[in-house]
């Protein structure tokens, strides 16, 4: 897949009803032929620099060009801050960026909170510097926070003890973001989304915990993380094993979504928001989701836009995923 697919009209796959997206991120390398010849005319010396201008290698999710008032972004401007606090249940440090909604500073109001999980080879800093999240969340009143949680598919590993990073998002983070800031602790005004890796992450944790959120959304969501990704995708083996174990390993069936929703209450689940581009290899998983959303009469919502795994496409969905946020949270009153 490619990271330079553009967004265009979207079109919705399916839904029940409110409505929802879905996403994703997938590496993407490239080569640059590099020269060097003694004898090289002035000519060639100048123009030189220009060419390999934004050719650095796109390795990963998060290797796309910044925009460029975020090229030397400082997180100590009001309203975006990093921090970090210990995790028991990973018996680490782990950082997290926040953005406070306006006038957080000058008031005593407490606000809802929204997370957002960043993708495979991902960090806590992409949804803020690869996107126009900055720009969106001025329009809205909410705290958002984005955590780092390594290549950890968001889930207490079945090989390494130690990894309990599903624990770590859903008693860990909540508890320092409601500890630390001014949030309304209430499932109510509490909601959860990712990317890829972090969209499949997100509709676990809604579907594991569902008095924890009322909106769960994801965007080009590797939805089939335990089934057989890693028979599609062979450099994803790897770390799918460390996590979910090897083939045939009980905790594949305990973090398959698919299993997950045949357990649930579909009266007490979140509402639902799935997107994913048309171009996308995780495209036939998420309309396999959606239909089984259907069939469970859940409450969401399904869309597929013209895209790939891409920033682009990304930032597009983004931006119509917290348009739905809001909306389903004014419909709770």
């Amino acid at each position: 897949m490619r990271h330079d697919q553009g967004i265009r009209s979207n079109r919705r796959l399916m839904c029940i009803p409110p409505a929802r997206r879905a996403k994703v991120e997938i590496p993407m390398c490239f080569s640059i032929t590099n020269f060097v010849a003694k004898t090289v005319s002035k000519f060639f010396i100048m123009i030189l620099p220009l060419c390999l201008v934004g050719m650095a290698p796109a390795d990963a999710q998060t290797k796309k060009q910044l925009r460029p008032e975020h090229a030397n972004a400082d997180v100590s401007r009001a309203g975006v801050k990093d921090a970090s606090f210990h995790s028991a249940a990973l018996n680490r440090d782990m950082r997290y960026r926040i953005i406070l909604p306006a006038g957080y500073a000058e008031s005593t109001r407490r606000f809802p909170t929204l997370y957002l999980l960043h993708g495979l080879y991902g960090d806590y800093e992409n949804w803020e510097t690869r996107t126009n999240l900055d720009l969106y969340a001025d329009k809205l009143e909410w705290i958002i926070a984005m955590p780092d949680a390594a290549n950890s598919w968001y889930t207490n590993s079945a090989t390494v003890p130690g990894d309990k990073f599903e624990d770590y998002i859903t008693h860990d983070l909540i508890d320092e973001i409601d500890a630390r800031y001014r949030t309304i602790r209430s499932r109510h005004s509490r909601a959860i989304a990712g990317l890829s890796m972090g969209g499949y992450g997100a509709l676990k944790f809604a579907l594991n915990n569902p008095d924890s959120f009322f909106f769960a959304g994801s965007l080009s969501g590797a939805l089939n993380a335990p089934l057989d990704l890693e028979d599609t995708t062979p450099p994803f083996r790897e770390g799918l094993e460390k996590a979910f174990g090897p083939p045939g390993d009980p905790s594949r069936s305990r973090n398959d979504l698919f299993t997950l929703l045949n357990s649930s209450d579909p009266v007490r689940l979140p509402y639902l928001y799935i997107e994913c581009g048309s171009s996308d290899s995780f495209l036939q998983t998420n309309r396999a989701f959606a239909a089984k959303l259907a069939t469970r009469k859940v409450a969401y919502e399904a869309h597929e836009s013209p895209g790939e795994h891409s920033w682009e496409f990304w930032d597009a969905a983004l931006s119509r995923m917290l348009h739905a946020l809001e909306r389903v949270s004014k419909s709770k009153g």
